[in-house]
């Protein structure tokens, strides 16, 4: 039993987190259901949740303020996330997603339901609203796709002394801010005469520098920001694309970096932690691809028909590309038959090469992300891959020639199956590496076409080398051989 189901047979409330939750959702207070919520272990919130069935998922979020409904949705999967919310009304929506910060709204709301984004949008405030579309405009993965607009920002005009009374007097509203540094902009880019520069739209000036926090506390009063700020600010442009970003803070270890338009205006700012949640989740996207899970994210609450009809996209291309495979075997069923010790080292000689495919195929497609690796080097990674296949070629043809000699006790059957895996984890381990960059050349995803195409490819050349080789000793094969 986890320390979850723990806690809530302590509470009487039930023997699973869910169970609890339900009985909570139904039966306690609003105060009971937040508390019950800020008492659950980490990662268990998005597990009890999701057990609930829709109508309970309804009761739960509108008996939670916005701010702690934000909490809650902040807390999940972005798909589970945008299932939650297309179960509620549109002012509903509304008012939990003005709590969320500006990059994670733009988000979701990319997600829902297109019919139901303006009605959604047009229930906003009217200066969230138009950020939000303003960030939609950005590409996913670049720094206006990742930045967030919630940041201090001042007039360069302006004195150590106004700052510190603008922060004391919206200390309630910045309490929520991600609070690092300020940033100066000049006071002639700026359309407004507050003593901030800064608002949820991302209306800024044109950036002069950054203020850390520590020189304005320590600077003296009637001293204006321009002179304590510094001055030499690194900035990325809007389209900066998330390789880019990550080569950045692995040089730079700052917490966040300011993001620039085209003339040179601030725009938002772009978090470390933020590019590193990416980085993770482009990994797991690609994961899916490779092993089948195309559409984008699962999750087993969605609906029976949309998950099947997704998984069938995928399947339904295999059979054709396996079909392809295993005519290799109706070729020379003459051979199998006599043999029967091939059918049963056939899957081995496969699925080898294709293991052996897919490492080479998972690296170029890491260091195609990171930026180490362009689709034109194809010779570059054949010499380094061929050469990967060799080794391990030889090293794993050995090991299985040697075991199918003293199965058999066939000389001749060692040697095909031996060669054989030779040959075939060469030409896998070549092909998958190659795979990626001429998928990314043809503008095909590498992560979703890559793995389907690879296993049909060492399964038909492992199923060729095997029995053509054996049908040009089977003879000694079917003799019994030295």
């Amino acid at each position: 039993m986890d320390s979850s189901e723990k806690t809530t047979q302590e509470s009487g409330l039930g023997t699973r987190p869910w169970q609890a939750l339900r009985e909570v959702v139904n039966r306690g207070s609003a105060e009971q259901l937040q508390q019950f919520l800020d008492d659950l272990p980490a990662g268990e919130m998005a597990r009890a949740v999701s057990r609930l069935d829709d109508g309970d998922q309804i009761k739960l979020m509108i008996r939670l303020r916005p701010e702690m409904a934000a909490e809650l949705v902040d807390g999940v999967s972005e798909a589970q996330a945008v299932e939650l919310l297309e179960l509620l009304p549109v002012r509903d929506v509304a008012a939990i997603l003005q709590e969320l910060e500006s990059d994670e709204r733009a988000d979701i709301l990319s997600e829902l339901d297109e019919d139901d984004l303006e009605a959604i949008l047009a229930a906003m405030d009217p200066d969230k609203a138009a950020n939000a579309r303003r960030l939609a405009e950005y590409l996913p993965e670049t720094a206006g796709g990742l930045m967030i607009t919630e940041l201090l920002c001042y007039r360069d005009d302006l004195t150590v002394q106004d700052v510190l009374d603008d922060l004391r007097q919206g200390a309630e509203r910045y309490s929520d801010y991600d609070v690092q540094y300020a940033y100066v902009v000049q006071r002639s880019s700026v359309k407004d005469d507050s003593p901030t520069a800064a608002s949820s739209a991302g209306d800024f000036g044109r950036l002069v520098g950054v203020l850390r926090l520590r020189d304005l506390v320590l600077s003296s009063a009637e001293k204006r920001i321009a002179d304590v700020a510094i001055r030499e600010t690194l900035a990325v442009g809007t389209h900066a694309t998330l390789d880019e970003l990550a080569a950045f803070f692995d040089r730079y270890h700052f917490f966040g970096v300011p993001v620039v338009d085209a003339e040179n205006r601030l725009v938002g700012v772009v978090r470390r932690h933020d590019v590193e949640e990416a980085l993770a989740d482009r990994a797991d996207d690609d994961n899916l691809k490779l092993l089948g899970i195309i559409a984008g994210e699962e999750l087993r609450t969605m609906p029976l028909s949309l998950r099947a009809g997704r998984r069938l996209a995928w399947l339904i291309p295999n059979i054709m590309l396996n079909v392809i495979a295993i005519s290799v075997i109706a070729y020379y069923e003459a051979t199998v038959a006599q043999v029967v010790a091939l059918a049963i080292l056939l899957p081995l000689i496969s699925d080898m090469g294709g293991n052996a495919g897919v490492q080479a195929l998972a690296v170029s497609i890491r260091e195609m992300n990171l930026g180490l690796l362009r689709p034109h080097e194809l010779m570059w990674v054949t010499l380094k891959e061929s050469s990967v296949g060799l080794l391990n070629g030889v090293v794993l043809g050995l090991l299985v020639a040697i075991g199918s000699w003293i199965w058999q006790q066939n000389l001749y059957l060692g040697l095909v199956v031996g060669v054989a895996m030779l040959l075939n984890t060469l030409i896998a381990t070549t092909v998958g590496g190659l795979m990626p960059l001429v998928m990314k050349r043809m503008n095909i995803d590498p992560a979703l076409a890559s793995g389907p195409i690879l296993t049909t490819i060492t399964d038909m050349t492992g199923f060729f080398f095997v029995l053509s080789l054996a049908t040009l000793v089977l003879a000694q094969l079917v003799g019994g051989g030295p």
